[in-house]
């Protein structure tokens, strides 16, 4: 099977649709071994943050030298992104090769009469099989959608479980309801096993902590919502356009001189949740790390798509800022970054998000805007987005497709001090594909 034979035979899974539920999944895992179950996996769920909480850790377990898996979604540009092995991405011959191992087994369902895979959970498959080829010490696991019915949560001994934020999203799987979509995500705990969260409404982090009680959990409540906090606050923050620094203390541990490469107040958030995890791992003894690694690791971490800075002088940015917490996110990470200074901000939105909300949070820093839409047949058309800018009470241009959103931002470049691209991952991912294309 070629690179381009393995693509076709994922992509073509997508008729089968999006579909919580662990029947499926847990049978193609058990064709293959119940290999998960070998490995030692940080599982991380969360509304946002829960990817750059993934590569903070996955970045410093790398510099002390383990051997560490990594599984995202979605991609930004190639799909590859989505599995990584020790800081490099999985190649095209072993992308090739550990497809062909598990579309074996699905086809030998399929003629059996058992129900197919989705495209998802044959994906997350294909990442444990790799992650087994590879021999990792440590796999860095990040939730689709949800948490209970999500495909990665064939992990039945999580050496940690870990939720980063709740806030709207999916509500159409999820529940309408903060503790409703809290308690889909807690689905991830299991009986005995640590649970990290870092949630800031209370009701939902009282849902999280009380599903932790009921498995016989320790719970470390990195925000103190509903527990006592293990984290000190942040202090002595460094502000600049590509990454924050701050000083703070993790269940006892000092760790002064933090330095991130992502910027943003969130990121420090972020940050002191995967320090947490790591306090954990080590007060476990599951884990061996020096603080120097922690360090060049978090420096290190660079999570695409989000608040990634394209060019400078002037700035253009992009950020995947997909729902309404993630809206809210970038606002105030721009708003810190250039107070004062002149911003356009070119969005693009699926039309099944809560749109409105979105608009709300970027209307609130205050930015020239214009309306553009992601490469996705759920895209909500710009025109349409325009105008419901404009409804809000903020006045709107239309941009047209990712390409005109291009041409737009840069026609306009020399009267801004930042252009920032933001909303749906399928725009910024283009965004970022059209910039690179032009400088190479």
């Amino acid at each position: 099977m070629t690179y381009e034979e393995a693509l076709e035979e994922i992509h073509g899974l997508y008729r089968f649709g999006s579909k919580l539920g662990l029947s499926r999944m847990s049978r193609l895992m058990e064709l293959l071994g119940n290999i998960q179950d070998k490995m030692n996996v940080i599982h991380v769920a969360g509304t946002n943050g829960k990817g750059s909480v993934c590569r903070y850790v996955y970045a410093a377990l790398t510099e002390q030298g383990y051997r560490v898996g990594l599984y995202t979604s979605p991609f930004i540009e190639v799909f590859n992104e989505r599995i990584e092995c020790c800081g490099e991405m999985i190649s095209d011959e072993d992308l090739a090769q550990c497809t062909d191992t598990v579309m074996g087994l699905v086809r030998e369902m399929v003629d059996r009469g058992e129900e197919s895979p989705t495209e998802f959970e044959v994906v997350t498959a294909i990442a444990f099989v790799y992650f087994q080829r590879r021999n990792v010490d440590y796999v860095v696991l990040e939730v689709g959608l949800g948490g209970r019915g999500d495909s990665t949560n064939v992990v039945r001994r999580p050496v940690v479980s870990v939720i980063t934020s709740i806030s709207f999203d999916h509500m159409e799987y999820l529940g309408d309801t903060l503790p409703e979509i809290a308690g889909e995500k807690a689905g991830i705990i299991k009986d005995g096993c640590p649970v990290v969260y870092c949630i800031k409404d209370r009701e939902a982090a009282e849902t999280v902590r009380s599903r932790a009680a009921e498995q016989n959990c320790a719970v470390y409540d990195v925000l103190g919502t509903v527990e006592k906090a293990c984290v000190r606050p942040a202090d002595h923050l460094v502000r600049q356009t590509e990454g924050y620094g701050f000083d703070t203390a993790v269940l006892g541990e000092e760790y002064p001189g933090v330095r991130l490469a992502m910027a943003g107040s969130h990121q420090v958030e972020n940050a002191c949740c995967a320090l947490t995890v790591i306090e954990v791992l080590k007060k476990g003894n599951k884990l061996e790390i020096e603080k120097e690694a922690v360090y060049r690791g978090f420096q290190k971490a660079r999570q695409i798509g989000r608040f990634e800075v394209l060019q400078r002088d002037p700035y253009v940015i992009i950020d995947g800022a997909h729902n309404d917490d993630g809206a809210r996110a970038l606002a105030a990470a721009a708003a810190e970054q250039f107070a004062g200074k002149r911003i356009l901000l070119i969005c693009g939105i699926l039309a099944d998000k809560e749109v409105d909300r979105m608009i709300a949070e970027f209307g609130s820093l205050g930015a020239d805007m214009a309306a553009t839409e992601p490469d996705n047949p759920r895209r909500l058309p710009s025109a349409e987005l325009c105008a419901r800018i404009r409804q809000a009470g903020y006045p709107c241009e239309d941009a047209g497709d990712y390409r005109g959103a291009i041409r737009y931002g840069k026609e306009r470049l020399s009267d801004y001090d930042a252009v920032i691209y933001a909303g749906s991952l399928y725009l910024v991912g283009k965004i970022r594909e059209g910039y690179r294309i032009e400088n190479e």
